[in-house]
């Protein structure tokens, strides 16, 4: 496994373990869920939920952001310059558009750390 890969497997551990203030859990069990996404850095903000290939501070966002809106929806909107994916139902419906929208060869975090440890 490469440094990157350890790494995201390490970032998706912690947010596993995140108290249910900072995330909603069932979103990170979710995303978790889709063998995809979890090659890839997993984050979240402001109860938003994204992906990075390669490197988790400054890789690239892949596959689109999902946002859970207050009507109990989820809002998917695509990476930088590609606007909405659509809103959804689930959770689980938010993550399939998400890996539908993944570029070809992100199916694995490449090793972009060089010695990063």
């Amino acid at each position: 496994m490469t440094q990157a890969a350890n790494s995201a497997a390490a970032e998706w551990q912690r947010l596993l373990e995140y108290d249910r203030d900072l995330v909603d859990p069932v979103m990170v069990r979710t995303a978790y869920a889709q063998p995809r996404l979890r090659e890839l850095h997993p984050g979240v903000s402001h109860g938003i939920m994204f992906f990075k290939q390669g490197n988790a501070l400054t890789g690239t966002p892949v596959g689109g952001y999902v946002y859970p809106r207050e009507t109990g929806r989820f809002w998917v909107r695509g990476p930088l310059g590609v606007g909405s994916l659509g809103e959804v139902d689930t959770l689980e419906e938010a993550f399939a558009l998400v890996v539908a929208s993944l570029p070809e060869g992100s199916e694995s975090a490449p090793d972009t750390t060089k010695g990063e440890r």
